[in-house]
């Protein structure tokens, strides 16, 4: 990722909040004694442990995708692209921690920079063939 520092530095900032957003699980296990290994028993809890577990579901996608629009897209659309999807994972986390229900904005907000690094990552899968 050396031609491209800013979009290791959004993908830092992916792996970071992944991170914060596990502490917070941790958090609430001791807030509203929920033991290991459960993962139900307090709604508030279960919140914050789904809001983890989607994010983890979505890095799934958002890793390979930014790391191969890089190259199509440079280094700087890229990394704002990548920014703008943990902005949007903070705004589905805020929500549902809420209300499940809200959290639709942060979806959108996560799902849009993701549909266009995957397609920026096809196109230039594609165009390398022609």
């Amino acid at each position: 990722m050396e031609q491209y520092p800013m979009t290791s530095l959004a993908i830092l900032a992916a792996l970071v909040l992944f991170f914060v957003l596990g502490a917070l699980v941790g958090a609430a296990r001791g807030k509203y004694g929920v033991a290991a290994p459960a993962c139900t028993g307090n709604e508030h809890f279960e919140r914050r442990y789904r809001v983890h577990m989607n994010t983890l579901e979505q890095l799934v996608l958002f890793l390979p995708a930014i790391v191969l629009a890089a190259p199509v897209l440079g280094d700087e659309i890229t990394a704002a692209l990548g920014l703008f999807w943990s902005v949007g994972r903070i705004v589905f986390a805020r929500a549902y921690y809420a209300d499940p229900a809200k959290r639709s904005l942060g979806f959108v907000l996560t799902i849009t920079p993701w549909a266009v690094l995957l397609i920026a990552a096809a196109w230039g899968a594609i165009a390398t063939l022609t």
